[in-house]
């Protein structure tokens, strides 16, 4: 064991930090890996082990404290491009079949769909255009 080099054993310590990393899906995981790799770097180079350790801990933290906080920031913005029901919210439809609270048809981007009135009180009439404010399961809500 004292026959292997120091950056060798830092390269095992970022595979086995890699494990984690695919099996949970975290990427402090990740970082800490690529900090293992900047110490290995550091002892190939020929420093001594106080100094692999600094530069373990010093990239590992600075990747930390700037990706992470980044990579929340992306994750909670909603996507540029609404797709399937999200895209059909706040798009005009024509009223096929009479739509009241207890339901009806409307023709919504080029498909039939079930629909009903948002407000009980209100009844749409055939050709009429309405709003889709929002979508349950296959029935489109109109106002």
């Amino acid at each position: 064991m004292n026959d292997i080099d120091a950056w060798v054993w830092w390269l095992v310590g970022a595979a086995a930090l890699g494990i984690p990393l695919v099996v949970t899906a975290m990427p402090e995981f990740g970082m800490l890996a690529v900090g293992a790799v900047a110490a290995a770097a550091v002892s190939a180079l020929g420093f001594d082990a106080v100094i692999q350790v600094l530069a373990f801990v010093v990239v590992s933290v600075a990747l930390i404290a700037v990706v992470r906080p980044i990579a929340a920031r992306h994750g909670r913005q909603r996507p540029q491009l609404a797709t399937g029901v999200d895209a059909l919210k706040g798009r005009q439809a024509v009223v096929l079949e009479r739509v009241d609270a207890s339901g009806g048809r409307i023709k919504l981007a080029g498909e039939v769909w079930s629909a009903r009135a948002l407000d009980t009180g209100r009844a749409y009439e055939v050709g009429q255009e309405v709003d889709v404010v929002d979508i349950e399961g296959a029935t489109a809500i109109i106002l």
